[in-house]
């Protein structure tokens, strides 16, 4: 879940810099190479290709998760490791009289 979650944030961050990573700037003043691939060692078609390549193994990947996690019958679990509902059950005491 937080691998997960840091992804997410890669998302969202290259969706604000309109799909280009923020450090593509900072490897720009190291070179004057502006081919698609300068700043990674990757091939040039995978460098193209790369963010559609790789979000698609990861929604794969998560949907694979998120079914297994289904089909296992999972239950809530509690933040005291508790299953259930997450409703407090009545106690019930006697009294010695």
């Amino acid at each position: 879940m937080i691998l997960t979650g840091l992804v997410l944030v890669e998302c969202a961050i290259l969706a604000v810099n309109k799909a280009r990573c923020p450090l593509t700037d900072l490897a720009t003043r190291h070179t004057h190479e502006r081919v698609d691939k300068f700043d990674i060692y990757l091939t040039l078609w995978l460098a193209r290709h790369n963010k559609r390549l790789l979000g698609a193994l990861f929604i794969a990947a998560e949907l694979f998760i998120l079914k297994r996690w289904l089909s296992s019958g999972h239950q809530a679990t509690n933040s005291a490791g508790i299953h259930g509902s997450g409703h407090v059950g009545t106690i019930r005491l006697r009294c010695m009289a």
